[in-house]
Order: structure tokens, then sequence, then C-alpha cells
């Protein structure tokens, strides 16, 4: 796509940066270092990744393009921007955070963010290693790095409030999606619903953050935006020529007891239902990875992934990156826009599944099952799949609303599905409550 393909939205001027990335001791805790909840962005797992604040450009788009428009502006600025790197590892250097629709004719339709101030840590074959990375647009003063944070303010007085189904009528919607999946329309749907919460106050995303990472610490703790989450579901992983994914597909309940637990894994493990659903997922996400890699790696069985609230059958894609005709690897925002929707969100087959969501559904899902992630200026990057996450209502910052769905083929039951969807709401319930 040319400079000059990019939507109306782009800016008319990019703003000329100067990056600087200089090596700092661990800090160890990198939430602790967010000076307040306002204009926050973070990217978690494990303890590693990066928190970052404040914003020195910004490119909002809508449509089909709003991805590779997202790219194009990202590559764009990189030529001007003047940057000093002393790290040089995934994540230094100019830098952008973003969140996309998960439809391309959403209202919402995504941002990629260039925040003001980074801070990343990483561990390498020598040890960890942390950076900062400070990004000033022309004329502007420096940020101070060590103004005393804001006290953190936890959810209090949380109420709830329905969405835009009731339960019984989205069991409904499942039975009428299991009908025209039986009536040979559509191989698999995923259904989605949406829920309201409330606080007394307007909502800290450090506190929500330090929740997710306190009690998810294998899933990507992520803030973008105003969209706040703990996703266990990888889309896309760009780093030195070689790209990974994780498909999750089939899901299961844990009950608390480890005994237990075991059986129900082997359940899922043998469930003709969930392994017909994961199927679907991995052959949609193999079919969309296939122009852009040299080989692949894709596994002939899932494995069961579990968390602490539930398990998923989890099948990681692993791939070499190919060159296009210029000698270009494409960037992890042009391989996300590729591969989503994948079949574990939307369905399939997935132009058929997406017209019958939005059919079916009822509701706008805004940036939920969207991609969400970050870009590098050299096209390595990170995006999930928004999942298990809230959008805080940026008319109301007292107010988050949160999504959950599943998939669902011939065999599904609605009562099951509903339930389903009340364990993927627990992460976001569980992270307002404290």
């Amino acid at each position: 796509m040319s400079h000059a393909a990019l939507t109306d939205t782009q800016p008319r001027t990019l703003p000329a940066l100067t990056v600087t990335t200089t090596a700092i001791t661990d800090p160890v805790d990198l939430l602790a270092l967010l000076p307040s909840r306002h204009g926050v962005a973070a990217w978690l797992r494990r303890g590693e990744g990066f928190v970052a604040w404040g914003e020195a450009a910004r490119y909002d788009a809508r449509g089909p393009a709003r991805m590779r428009g997202a790219d194009v502006w990202l590559h764009a600025l990189a030529r001007t921007a003047v940057v000093h790197d002393a790290v040089r590892l995934p994540g230094s250097g100019l830098l952008a955070v973003g969140s996309f629709a998960f439809d391309d004719d959403d209202p919402a339709g995504g941002a990629l963010v260039v925040p003001r101030v980074v801070v990343g840590r990483r561990t390498t074959p020598t040890g960890v290693r942390a950076w900062v990375t400070t990004i000033d647009p022309d004329g502007a003063p420096p940020l101070p790095l060590d103004a005393p944070a804001e006290p953190v303010v936890a959810p209090r007085d949380v109420h709830w409030s329905a969405g835009t189904t009731s339960p019984e009528e989205w069991k409904a919607r499942v039975a009428g999606a299991v009908a025209r999946i039986r009536a040979g329309e559509v191989a698999k749907l995923v259904l989605a619903r949406d829920a309201w919460a409330t606080s007394a106050d307007p909502l800290d995303v450090r506190c929500l953050l330090d929740r997710f990472q306190a009690a998810y610490p294998s899933t990507w703790t992520f803030a973008v935006d105003g969209l706040v989450g703990a996703t266990p579901e990888l889309l896309v992983r760009r780093e030195r020529g070689l790209v990974a994914s994780r498909v999750l597909a089939g899901t299961i309940r844990r009950t608390g007891d480890d005994a237990s637990d075991l059986l129900r894994a082997a359940e899922l493990a043998r469930s003709s239902k969930d392994l017909e659903e994961h199927e679907f997922a991995v052959a949609s996400l193999a079919e969309a990875l296939t122009p852009f890699v040299a080989s692949a790696n894709v596994p002939d069985s899932p494995s069961v992934l579990h968390l602490p609230n539930v398990m998923h059958l989890a099948t990681d894609v692993t791939g070499a990156l190919a060159h296009d005709g210029d000698g270009v690897r494409p960037s992890a925002l042009v391989l996300a826009d590729a591969l989503h929707p994948t079949a574990a969100v939307g369905g399939t087959p997935t132009d058929v599944a997406v017209r019958l969501v939005r059919e079916i559904e009822g509701m706008d899902r805004g940036r939920y099952a969207g991609p969400v992630g970050w870009l590098g200026a050299d096209g390595d990057g990170e995006f999930c799949i928004a999942l298990r996450c809230g959008a805080i209502d940026p008319a109301d910052e007292r107010r988050i609303r949160l999504f959950a769905g599943c998939g669902i083929v011939a065999a599904s039951d609605p009562g099951a599905e509903l339930d389903e969807t009340e364990a993927k709401l627990e992460p976001v319930r569980q992270a307002l409550l404290g």
C-alpha cells in the first residue's frame, strides 16, 4: 500500500520524533513505574515486556484497511525519526501500541499510538536486561522520569448490569446458530456476549493490570487505549525472521481440585466436539499464514493449556518468514491483518461466519476479539487476540464493558456454552473485585 493510500483519518503531517533508548538497572516491577492512571499502556507476560505512558503520535483509522494503513503510517514515521538505540532488543527503539476492532465495519476502528516513555525488561542469554525509551516530538519538552507516582486506586462498590442480551436471549441465539450449522450453512460460529460493571470511582488501569498479572502470569496482560485484559491467545509474533502463533479453541472449566482437573483435561483432549472446533481454528490459521512463510510447523494434535479458571486445547504454530518480491518481510501488523479473524473468534468458513455473527450475535463487539499488541519500527512485534478483557467507557471511566465468547458447532449445547462464557468473564470480574 502506498503512503497516499492511507485513510482520511491519518494526520496531515507526520511529527518529527527523537527516540532515545538507554540501558537501566532492572526495575523488576514494571507496573510500579506507571505514574498515573492516565495514558497508560502495558504489555506483560511473566514479568517481562514493557509499560508506557504519554502520547507522542497517534494514528486512528476505520474500515478494512485500518491495520495496513497503521503499518504504513508507522513506517513513514520511522523514516523521519532520529533514533539512538543503545539496547537493540525487541521492544527497544521506536515502538507503537495498537488495538483494532474485530469487524471491518465497526465504528471503533482502531488506533496505533506511539507513547512518550517506554520502560521494558527482557531475559536474554546473558541475563535480564532493562531499558527506558523516551520519544519526544519536535519542540515538545521531555517528560520527567522521576515524578512521584499518584496512588493506585482500587475499584470499590462495583455494580453489575446486563449487556446487550440477557442470558436466556443469548442461549436462544446459540440455539439458532446450531440450527444454521446443522443445516449446512456454516461449519462453526463464534458467538460472544457482553456485560457491564460500574465502580464508584474512575477505574485505575494500574490496579487491574497488577491483579491480572498476579492471577494469570502466563497470559499476555495488556492495556492499550482503554482496553485492558489478560489474553491467553497469541495471534502472531514476528521476531528476527521467525513467526509464531497460538491457537486456542475448545474449553472446559476448572473445578479447583487438581485430581478432578486432570480427569477433565483428559476429557477435553478426547472430546469430539472440542477437537472439531479446534481443528477448524488451526486449519484457518495455517491457511492464512501459508503465503507469508518459507516453512511452517503445525503440530498434528493439540495440547491442553491449563489456566487458573479454564483449560483450553492449544496448538502452537511456528514458521520462518519468506520475503516478498521486493525482498521485504511482512511486519507483525501486516501478518495480524492477514490472520484476523481466525476461526477461533469468527468461525468457519470465515466470510460466511463473520456475516452470520453480525446477524445472530446482536451486538457491536468493538475491539473485543480484535488484534491488540505492539509494533516496532523494524516490523517486529507481537499481537494477541483481545480476549478476557474489558473496554473502559471513555465517556464515563467508572464503567467497563466485559466480553466473552465461545465456539459453536453442531454438537453445542446452549446451556453449556453460557456456562463457558461465565467462566471466561471471571478474570475481569476478579480483577474488579480484588
